[in-house]
């Protein structure tokens, strides 16, 4: 028994990316969408029923495969029941959501229009291959007929189909069964076995059997003859039905309400006539608890949290967390007073687990003595002193009673749901405006360490990212020092990580500048050591936190005092480093010189001894197809005569024709040219002789083997003479032949030239080769047939290893480097490619602007802030006036050094590299070297 296949097990959560892309999709191609289809009452993600389908080839193979779709069903745990129905349903909501966005972007196709995909039933498949010309629109019945998916049996495009029609009397389809004969119709015909009877037998009467369906005991055919009956019985007609009067019957079941109205008055006689007045009627009356509305849920949340019932807090802070999450983008503090700071109140019982304590929020404007009472009005700036003062509750690890369980959750609660709806900007500035939201995020972040508030650290941290923009933080702000406390601890990542997003954010929303005062050093070491691990997300919150710190004098000085404890060249050399992170190679080709085409030749050129020979081996139509491809090329501007491309044919291999390998006929192998050169085709040019050509080819300079080699023409032309012509495969092979024939170097019985017993075909000796006039021959003594044979080299086409650097000393127009002029070209009659030269740079990541951005960037502008600010942290130091740095315990500073060279040296080389490889980061890397030139030395 086949295991039943499990519902996948990934996340159900909505893909905001892909749904991006698929809105936008839609929107240009016009089709609607549906994000949140239902089958079954199951609500169906559309990222997973793509990847599922495509997992499985895509849908025309899914709806090709039966019961494919079923499947797929059963991947969304749609149930066994019905499950036809459902496959068809699931099948319907990818086809009309996901199908034209798979063509695209999985197959890289154009989808079809969506008159005929969107816009008609998802009957079919074959969408790949469905196009305006040969689809076929659905009959009538197509889309209300069963879908093969759910039948089990796939129906692809609508074809016609060929109906078996039997012959009468024939016995039919062996697979089809057996046709039914169609009911017989029967007249009506009384019952005259009997006399007439009377009501008291009726029992016994058997009633007239309806039109068309015989009694079962006997029928009377159509054909029954009545001739023989008397008159008076064969024209008898029954007395027609008379229609009977019901009247409904009132019972508690069919009207209850006029049975209760009935015993309602029985009930009223009965008391009259005891002599007591009955009870007076409700009816129309309002009863208590009825008719009203009664407050929302969040007028009901709103009150329950400030009504200091247990329960009804519960109530208010389960909702409350369900709001925030489903309806958080709507939900704002402002429309519902005093609810924000309910929260905090509650939040703020989360010390009462840990400490004697149960903080008070005062709202006078008097300054508050107490331990445990807050200023709601300006916040507190001691409460960090408060809460070392504290004493702690003594609690055994591990242990949890009901009610402490209780109490966290609970505060929990009211943390998430205050995290929750500070995401929205309004809330966001909103929470701003309350001192008490610092004070209870100083104590969230003091709490003991503890696996019971992590979590709640964790939504204190997200807050303080959030509303921290709209803050001015000083030195000793309490909350500030929490924060870099948690970067100077840095045991726990996430927590390191929203701390230096919280601390860069500082004033971001505000007028004035953000000032990063009072960090430690030893904050500034771990930020820089944190900058050299492979993790992008926090290396790109240090560099944000530093392009704050290096924004302003002050900090630089105080890298400049610790230079050798903070390692600065090492560091300043990974934000340089950092400039190329992420980058990735990019080559585009410039056209260098441009091809010029040769003129077509007129003459078809006749096939080497070699390739004739192996041509031979071969039958028709094979020798007729290597022959083509061998001595003709595409070419769609050119064309050749049908005659002169039949007799050349028969002129090479007519002499070769035998009874049993006889040539192709003249319209086979017009048809084969078609063949081999698919767009090739044959036409007629209309005219006083109709003239028959072959247009998209033309025959070839050099011949070509059947691998589509060319071969190579030996151009050495005697004067006043032609040109050899003769042809060879490789460059080798021509060096024999020119040895050999031209100069007339014999070889020796170990098979080395013998240049001693050389006798050439022309003299004076010298270079032969057409259009040759690099070599000349010395004036003063006579030239050697070594020194020609080296010179011929030049001509031919490099084949050793070292042909890409020797490529440069080649003479032949078809292969040197160096282009010839067009005029060159066109008298040697040979083609110039074009030549394209390749530059390769290196692109960093860029934003939807093609504007450079992420690490890179945020790396440029430390090290400009560092360069920048440098003169002046001199000054500052060397004049004493950076007095926060505690310069006088430091006696290693040494006056006079070029801090510009030392730090930006060495990277020099480095910058103009991705000056010149990175157009992306060019200038903003333009504007660094600037600044370091610019500063003094």
């Amino acid at each position: 028994m086949a295991t039943p296949v499990n519902p996948r097990e990934e996340s159900d959560e909505p893909d905001p990316e892909f749904i991006t892309k698929l809105s936008a999709f839609h929107a240009e191609r016009g089709t609607p969408l549906d994000l949140q289809p239902r089958v079954n009452g199951k609500e169906i993600n559309l990222r997973k029923l793509l990847d599922v389908v495509v997992e499985r080839g895509g849908y025309d193979l899914v709806s090709a495969e039966k019961l494919a779709w079923r499947k797929v069903g059963q991947e969304f745990g749609l149930g066994s029941s019905n499950a036809a129905a459902y496959a068809f349903a699931l099948k319907t909501v990818y086809y009309k959501n996901l199908a034209a966005y798979e063509i695209k972007t999985i197959h890289n196709q154009e989808p079809p229009p969506k008159e005929i995909l969107e816009s008609l039933t998802a009957k079919g498949g074959d969408l790949l291959k469905r196009t305006v010309e040969n689809f076929r629109p659905p009959s009538g019945n197509y889309g209300n007929s069963q879908d093969s998916d759910v039948s089990g049996d796939e129906s692809r495009t609508p074809k016609d189909e060929k109906m078996d029609i039997d012959e009468p009397g024939s016995g039919g389809r062996t697979t089809r069964g057996l046709r039914q004969a169609p009911p017989q119709r029967v007249l009506f015909q009384p019952d005259l076995t009997s006399s007439r009877q009377t009501r008291h037998s009726s029992g016994h009467h058997q009633s007239p059997q309806p039109i068309g369906t015989p009694s079962s005991n006997y029928a009377y055919s159509n054909s029954a003859n009545v001739t023989n009956l008397p008159l008076h019985i064969a024209n008898y007609e029954p007395r027609p039905p008379m229609p009977m009067t019901l009247r409904g019957v009132t019972t508690p079941i069919n009207n209850p309400h006029l049975f209760k109205e009935q015993q309602r008055l029985l009930r009223d006689r009965k008391l009259a006539a005891m002599g007591r007045a009955p009870a007076q009627s409700t009816k129309g009356m309002m009863k208590p608890g009825q008719g009203f509305d009664g407050p929302n849920i969040y007028v009901r949340t709103l009150q329950g949290l400030r009504s200091g019932i247990a329960d009804e807090e519960d109530y208010a802070l389960h909702h409350l967390v369900k709001i925030s999450h489903e309806r958080g983008d709507k939900y704002k503090f402002e429309a519902f007073p005093n609810l924000a700071e309910s929260l905090i109140e509650y939040a703020l019982r989360v010390s009462s687990l840990f400490y004697d304590v149960r903080w008070k929020i005062s709202y006078f404007d008097d300054v508050p003595h107490e331990v445990n009472e807050l200023d709601g009005l300006n916040g507190t700036p001691n409460i960090l002193e408060r809460i070392r003062s504290l004493k702690r509750l003594n609690a055994a690890d591990g242990v949890e009673t009901a009610s402490y369980s209780h109490d966290i959750t609970k505060i929990h609660e009211a943390g998430l749901t205050i995290r929750n709806l500070a995401l929205l900007e309004d809330n966001a500035i909103y929470l701003a405006n309350l001192p008490q939201l610092r004070d209870f995020l100083a104590i969230t972040l003091s709490l003991p360490a503890s696996p019971d508030v992590t979590e709640l650290k964790y939504y204190a941290l997200d807050i303080a990212e959030q509303v921290t923009k709209y803050w001015s933080m000083p030195v000793e702000d309490p909350l500030y020092r929490c924060l870099l406390d948690i970067i100077k601890d840095g045991s726990d990542r996430g927590a390191t990580l929203t701390a230096l997003r919280a601390i860069s954010r500082i004033s971001l929303n505000l007028p004035q500048p953000n000032i990063l005062r009072g960090v430690p050093d030893t904050v500034i070491g771990k930020v820089f050591q944190w900058t050299l691990l492979q993790d992008d997300e926090l290396v790109n919150a240090c560099l944000d936190f530093l392009y704050q710190f290096t924004a302003i004098p002050e900090n630089v000085a105080l890298l400049l005092s610790h230079y050798k404890e903070l390692s600065m060249t090492s560091f300043v050399g990974q934000l340089a480093r950092l400039l190329q992170h992420g980058a990735r190679p990019h080559q585009d080709r410039f056209l260098t010189h441009a091809g010029i085409r040769a003129t077509s030749n007129l003459d078809i050129v006749a096939l080497p001894n070699d390739l004739l020979e192996e041509f031979l081996q071969h039958d028709e139509p094979q020798r007729s197809t290597y022959w083509l491809k061998a001595v003709f090329e595409e070419d769609s501007e050119s064309d050749v005569t049908q005659i002169a491309l039949w007799q050349a044919y028969q002129a090479r291999f007519s002499q070769f024709a035998t009874p049993k390998t006889p040539l192709l006929q003249a319209a086979d192998f017009i048809k084969n040219v078609s063949a081999v050169f698919t767009k090739a085709n044959a036409q007629i040019v209309a005219g006083a002789n109709n003239k028959f050509i072959i247009k998209g080819i033309r025959p070839r300079r050099v011949p070509a083997n059947i691998a589509g080699r060319a071969y190579l023409r030996c151009m050495w032309t005697a004067p006043n003479e032609n040109a050899c012509g003769h042809f060879q495969l490789t460059a080798e092979k021509m060096y024999d032949h020119i040895a050999r024939i031209h100069l007339g170097v014999p070889r020796k019985e170990d098979g080395k030239w013998d240049l001693d017993n050389a006798q050439p075909q022309q003299t004076p000796l010298d270079c032969y080769w057409s259009g040759c006039r690099n070599y000349k021959r010395h004036s003063d003594r006579e030239c050697s047939i070594l020194r020609l044979g080296v010179h011929i080299k030049t001509h031919l086409p490099e084949t050793s290893e070292k042909a890409a650097s020797q490529q440069k000393y080649n003479r032949t127009l078809a292969t040197q480097t160096t282009m010839p002029d067009a005029s060159a070209v066109k008298a040697s009659g040979l083609n110039r490619e074009a030549v394209w030269s390749t530059q390769t740079s290196y692109v960093t990541p860029v934003n939807e602007h093609r504007e450079a951005t992420g690490i890179p960037l945020t790396s440029l502008f430390v090290l400009r802030n560092i360069a920048r600010n440098i003169p002046k942290a001199v000054i500052l130091i060397e004049e004493g006036r950076a007095g926060y740095l505690h310069l006088e315990n430091n006696t290693k500073w040494v006056r006079g050094v070029d801090w510009i060279d030392r730090l930006f040296g060495s990277l020099r080389q480095r910058l103009f590299h991705v000056l010149s490889h990175n157009p992306v980061m060019s200038p903003h890397v333009s504007d660094l070297l600037i600044w370091i030139d610019k500063s003094p030395a």
